[in-house]
């Protein structure tokens, strides 16, 4: 069995790699350039160490701040014409993961017809035909990956869809932890353990192999051991090196071999409650591999030595129940509440999620364990309950 293995062509990583940006937007030949950024970003001053050096060359910079959590598809329909009207020749994504993946949609739409609704993973008649624009993504959190994924997510009325295909993945990305000091301790955490779900779900995926388990395996070792302190120590310089090294190989794990169930049912979380995704995907994740673990005893005995406990003593059964535990001591630990009651969440919204839950398709199909709606609806009511069943 052959494995397809996409990076993006060239990253820019380690403390202070945003040196690089003036030469490759050189090298890209760009001269009107669009800054896509979260509006927080721009007050913080932050836009400034992308803008001076570029302007400092005689390029010709236009920020666009209208960009906001779980963005809606109208965001990235308002963004999309704007990119067209300027006729800007580079786009650079500055942010967390909304930023990029609104970055990535201008990028490649600026040079297509029809609307971003058009393109919909799931609903959507067009496929791009082209790159578009080029694109350099700077991402400011450790958690999403949307640097090195060819995914832009929009929410919609009650869910989340996508558009994806390589042409959305950019030219360059530059993953510069010193842009991550001064993150708060709350979006520190949610990001954070959204990288480490990528990595755990990449792991254990029907579509894993050996080069998706090497990336996965060193990020669940670097988040594990560094989110802890990232998140009471923003400072800390070694922890954020390590959240950024790991959620950037978390990312190349996941965009090559998938992810699953937690994310799947985390996007009906983020369309109906407006939860952050790194949220619900935390508060989803013992309760997901939980319920999955039979079909990945092994693998999950595996993520709990990376996650850096001894095993040896341990059966399989033994070694995966430990995991289960862990993952929800490491949730807790980082402020992150462990059911969706305390999220204010109805009981009798469980119907609603597990409808929406059953339509990502595209997600559920890389699950080690089939999930069907009676299974999805049965972790929802675990998450709520916050205990974990099995299947």
């Amino acid at each position: 069995m052959s494995n397809k293995i996409t990076f993006v062509p060239i990253s820019y990583t380690g403390w202070d790699s945003l040196d690089h940006l003036v030469s490759e937007v050189e090298r890209l030949n760009a001269s009107n350039i669009l800054i896509v950024t979260d509006p927080f970003l721009e007050e913080l001053g932050m836009t400034n160490k992308i803008i001076e050096p570029l302007q400092a060359q005689g390029w010709k910079t236009t920020v666009y701040t209208e960009v906001v959590p779980e963005p809606p598809l109208e965001v990235g329909e308002k963004l999309v014409a704007f990119t067209r009207e300027h006729k800007f020749d580079l786009v650079i994504g500055l942010g967390g993961g909304s930023a990029l993946d609104l970055a990535k949609l201008a990028g490649v739409l600026a040079t297509h017809e029809g609307k971003v609704a058009d393109y919909l993973n799931l609903t959507g008649s067009r496929t791009l035909t082209h790159k578009g624009i080029p694109k350099i993504l700077i991402p400011t959190t450790s958690g999403t990956g949307s640097e090195v994924t060819n995914i832009s997510v929009l929410s919609l009325e009650s869910s989340k869809d996508v558009v994806t295909h390589d042409y959305l993945l950019p030219d360059v990305a530059i993953v510069d932890p010193a842009l991550t000091t001064s993150l708060p301790p709350k979006v520190t955490a949610a990001t954070g353990i959204d990288a480490l779900t990528h990595a755990i779900e990449a792991y254990v995926s029907k579509n894993a192999n050996p080069v998706t388990d090497a990336l996965a395996l060193q990020a669940i070792r670097l988040i594990s051991g560094s989110i802890r302190t990232a998140v009471a120590d923003g400072e800390n310089k070694e922890a954020r090196m390590d959240m950024s090294y790991g959620s950037y190989l978390a990312g190349l794990s996941f965009f090559n071999a998938g992810v699953a169930g937690v994310h799947a049912l985390a996007y009906p979380l983020g369309g109906q409650f407006h939860i952050s995704h790194g949220e619900s995907n935390a508060v989803l994740l013992p309760y997901v591999m939980g319920y999955i673990r039979q079909s990945c005893e092994k693998r999950m005995k595996d993520i709990l030595e990376a996650m850096g406990f001894s095993s040896n003593q341990l059966s399989q059964e033994e070694a995966s129940l430990k995991c289960i535990d862990e993952l929800k001591k490491l949730v807790a630990d980082v402020g992150i509440p462990l059911s969706l009651k305390e999220f204010g969440i109805q009981e009798d919204a469980l119907d609603s999620l597990a409808d929406d839950g059953i339509k990502q398709k595209r997600i559920l199909a890389r699950s080690p364990m089939p999930l069907e709606r009676e299974d999805i609806f049965a972790i929802y009511q675990a998450a709520f309950k916050g205990e974990v069943v099995e299947k």
